[in-house]
């Protein structure tokens, strides 16, 4: 059975970064290594590890024409409050948007990664407690 173990992120430098990301995100170290350093979330599973690279390297995908798309986002269940920490903090971020009910906005790292923070919407296929009704179901129809 898959599940989504870690998330690999390029930075130019691991100690700068980790800095920044225990404080601005609030991930706690499990280990470090020479070229890395690995951390848990405060919820969920999935891990995220910092690895070193010599150039930035890219951490989106382009959908078509200049339409970027970050490969994963944060979800968090205060948008407007995670935005604003950002923003005092003077990480650069992007508006808040709305797409169907669901609230978004991009922050950039140290080494100019984008990624995106969203919020659930509770009617969505994709909230987190739909996507857990829908693992038990399987679960019992094994």
């Amino acid at each position: 059975m898959f599940k989504v173990g870690s998330i690999f992120i390029p930075v130019t430098d691991i100690e700068k970064s980790t800095d920044w990301y225990v404080k601005f995100l609030g991930v706690k170290i499990i280990d470090s290594w020479g070229d890395g350093a690995g951390f848990y979330l405060p919820t969920g599973t999935a891990q995220l590890a910092l690895v070193k690279v010599e150039s930035p390297q890219p951490t989106e995908f382009i959908i078509k024409g200049d339409q970027k798309n970050s490969y994963f986002n944060f979800v968090v269940d205060d948008i407007g409050n995670a935005h604003q920490q950002f923003k005092q903090n003077g990480i650069v971020t992007t508006e808040i948007d709305d797409f169907g009910g669901m609230k978004f906005f991009d922050f950039f790292d140290l080494d100019g990664n984008p990624f995106s923070v969203v919020n659930e919407v509770n009617n969505s296929p994709y909230h987190s407690d739909n996507i857990r009704k829908m693992q038990e179901r399987d679960k019992k129809n094994k």
